[in-house]
């Protein structure tokens, strides 16, 4: 990219710089003609698509390399590096290569089972045994594999189905004792246990899984474009709105850990792309959706098998065409342009493969629709183009020109590139930046050993992690609200919208784009906004006037009982423009000072309320203290280092007595420099109840987490999600000690996260259920 950046002449670069929507067909044609005749982009082009140098292609020696240190791990007993040693030869080996007459994949599935089956995840087992019988439905050890796993599942029926073909297809006659042996056990439990009936019940009835979606409206608004609003009045917790994306795409972080089609965890049995290395998919149905080619060799399964049973032949075909499932209908195949041998997806930005899917899904529904491919029918989504810096318009027409390029080494003439077709992708890529959305996953330390165990507290910050990027067409007209009353959330690549509050018939339904009141300060949620979606913020946490503005980055007054607020001079400067709106509507102030009393704000901030709104930097909003707040951040700054080493302490598990001790003093002085409910105190009392939890010192780590909760309650509110998540911390100490009060505390959580979650709290938060089962063990 900088190669080619640094080769466009500076008249061509400002002339990009200056462009608008309308003259990108222009823009796009001269860069077009002068890449045409550049020779670096030519060579970047076929670096990017020539399959003979992809470091994406199968690769039968290094798989078979591979395989052999996979084999070593096994003898050894170290299942686990046997484990990453087989997943790594599945990803490299071709589907069409042999190992000693038996087909590698099938192979490698077999012996990755028998890893599975020494470390005790027999499901996983059963389905890579399975997996080598689609490829090789006549591996008479494959279905011995089986057979052993459903033995241990305790499937007795299903174990002598798969030992008697193992039988029938074993040449050997040491395999064929081994076999016998085996299946004289399962018949042996078989006439024990007998068929397991299955649980009926006669009263029960199919309940939805959710309730239906409210009926909404997408209506044009004064100040925001278009919006998304509801027809009739919505509870709290309601489904708004749920959606599958557009198209979407993993981050390159999260390649190696997570599905490339649904974005949940991948297993211990995960399965790669069958014609390319590049995505890894957590089961069958996800890689066949994602339009990888199958590989399965099901249609001659039963040639030969002359002396097999029926019951058994019609066994072996449910098994064996068990995965052959096809994509949904209507569905476009997101992976399939993409598995040629082209290693582009895996250099190119996650934004522009995702760019890529999009233009293949325009294209593919043109093609259904008998259209030109000429990117018709284009994505109606709001863009930033105009607003975007001269480098981003840059970067936007290099990469448009050589993503296109990409994708014609799949459509060849069908996607004819120029000026106009290159001038597409450059409106598409300034729409995904301010309309795909995150998609995330909630992330908590792993838990080992007894649930006793103190290094089984949840201390540490649970974290959304970002997984995926997703563009949902009708998600994108809901508006960003820094006070938000819907919430966002993800059950595989399916955005759910739910209410977090009850909302009037004909109010629009706001969520949050990241930032939150309670989170930053007004100035610091417009800027980050304003830099990356390119608007100014409106909303009422941001034109009006509210406590957690006023206190979460405060000074606290001078006088000792006095709990007004002292600003700098930048955050006065937002809270009057706020003042000012609102004077110049005495309406609207009216009625603004009624809900503001009502919030109490008067105890932090009365001069509010005053006809000329009194509001100085460095003078207390209720008694007109003065503090120096230069002298008071120099006193600060003395603190920094003591609070970075005992972060460090904490990352390292490794709190030392001095370190803690000395954290305590600095926060003890902290207190005296910010208002009590200042962020920052919130943050090192949080630090602070780590850092006590890590020295087994559990009732200060409980107290510290009391601190801090009472703090964020005041900027967030009581019932906002981020209260949840600290709860979740306080629970998981309260039970270590016995506190009864643990109790409360998830019964608050579980209501919390209720609103937000709905039903599926549990499956986002795994650490959750780990908390009940704890509450369950007391």
């Amino acid at each position: 990219m900088e190669t080619l950046k640094s080769a466009v002449p500076d008249a061509l670069k400002q002339e990009i710089s200056n462009s608008t929507p309308s003259q990108l067909p222009s823009t796009c044609s001269s860069l077009l003609d002068y890449f045409h005749n550049l020779p670096q982009f030519h060579q970047m082009i076929k670096d990017l698509t020539d399959p003979s140098v992809a470091l994406c292609c199968k690769d039968r020696n290094a798989a078979l390399e591979t395989k052999l240190k996979g084999n070593e791990c096994f003898s050894k007993g170290e299942y686990s590096n046997a484990l990453l040693f087989y997943s790594k030869a599945l990803r490299l080996a071709p589907v069409d290569m042999d190992d000693m007459e038996i087909n590698l994949v099938a192979l490698l599935y077999v012996n990755r089972a028998s890893t599975l089956q020494k470390m005790g995840l027999l499901l996983e087992c059963l389905r890579d045994c399975s997996r080598a019988l689609r490829v090789s439905p006549r591996y008479a050890k494959a279905w011995f594999r089986r057979g052993k796993a459903n033995i241990s599942l305790g499937k007795f029926e299903d174990a002598i189905r798969d030992l008697n073909i193992s039988l029938m297809l074993e040449i050997s006659s040491s395999g064929k004792r081994q076999i016998e042996a085996e299946l004289k056990i399962a018949l042996d439990k078989f006439k024990r246990i007998g068929i397991p009936r299955k649980k009926t019940n006669q009263n029960q009835s199919e309940v939805p899984d959710e309730p239906d979606q409210v009926k909404l409206q997408c209506l044009l608004t004064t100040t925001k474009g278009r919006g998304m609003f509801c027809v009739d009045d919505v509870s709290e917790a309601s489904l708004v709105h749920k959606e599958d994306p557009y198209a979407a795409v993993i981050l390159k972080k999260c390649r190696e850990t997570h599905c490339h089609f649904c974005f949940n965890e991948l297993p211990a049995d995960a399965i790669s792309c069958a014609s390319c290395s590049i995505p890894l998919y957590c089961s069958d149905w996800c890689q066949i959706q994602a339009g990888a080619p199958k590989f399965d060799k099901s249609s001659n399964s039963f040639s030969g098998l002359e002396g097999l049973a029926d019951d058994l032949k019609n066994y072996m075909s449910d098994v064996v065409l068990a995965g052959a499932s096809t994509l949904d209908t209507g569905h476009i195949a997101e992976h399939r342009h993409e598995c040629h041998g082209f290693h582009w997806p895996l250099i190119l930005p996650s934004e522009v493969v995702l760019a890529g899917r999009i233009l293949v899904k325009i294209i593919e529904q043109n093609r259904r629709a008998s259209a030109d491919s000429n990117l018709v029918g284009f994505l109606d989504l709001s863009h930033n183009y105009l607003q975007l810096p001269p480098e981003s318009k840059l970067e936007m027409h290099i990469y448009s020109i050589i993503l296109l390029h990409c994708l014609q080494h799949f459509y060849r003439t069908e996607l004819p590139i120029s000026g106009i077709m290159v001038s597409k992708p450059v409106i598409l890529l300034s729409q995904i930046q301010v309309n795909s959305m995150a998609i995330v996953r909630m992330q908590a330390p792993e838990v080992k050993g007894p649930i006793y165990e103190p290094g089984n507290a949840l201390t540490s910050n649970l974290e959304q992690v970002k997984v995926g990027q997703a563009v949902y067409v009708a998600g994108s007209f809901f508006n960003h609200s820094c006070q938000p009353n819907i919430h966002t959330y993800f059950l595989s690549r399916t955005l759910h919208v739910q209410a977090t509050e009850y909302v009037l018939a004909g109010s629009e339904l706001e969520l949050s784009y990241g930032p939150q009141v309670g989170q930053w300060d007004c100035k610091d949620r417009q800027r980050l906004l304003e830099d990356r979606y390119s608007f100014t913020c409106q909303c009422t946490g941001c034109s009006e006037l509210n406590v957690s503005d006023l206190v979460i980055n405060a000074y606290r007054c001078t006088k000792l009982n006095c709990l007004g607020v002292i600003l700098d001079r930048t955050v006065t400067t937002c809270e009057k423009q706020k003042l000012k709106l609102l004077i110049d509507a005495p309406t609207v102030y009216s009625k603004q000072v009624e809900k503001l009393k009502d919030a109490n704000i008067a105890e932090v901030a009365c001069h509010v309320f005053e006809s000329d709104y009194k509001l100085e930097p460095q003078h207390c909003l209720v008694c007109d203290s003065y503090r120096d707040l230069e002298a008071s951040c120099a006193a600060i700054s003395q603190t920094e280092s003591c609070c970075e080493r005992l972060q460090d302490a904490i990352a390292s598990n490794e709190v030392p007595t001095n370190i803690l001790l000395d954290a305590v003093k600095c926060t003890d002085l902290l207190r005296t420099i910010f208002h009590p409910y200042n962020k920052r105190i919130a943050e090192v009392e949080d630090n602070l109840a780590q850092a006590f939890c890590l020295v087994g010192e559990l009732q200060a780590a409980i107290d510290h987490c009391k601190t801090s909760i009472q703090i964020l309650e005041k900027l967030y509110g009581a019932n906002h999600i981020a209260i949840g998540n600290e709860l979740i911390k306080l629970a998981s100490l309260q039970l270590l000690v016995g506190d009864s009060a643990a109790s409360g505390s998830i019964s608050r959580i579980t209501a919390i996260l209720s609103r937000y979650y709905g039903s599926h709290a549990d499956e986002i938060y795994p650490y959750l259920r780990h908390l009940k089962g704890r509450q369950d063990a007391d």
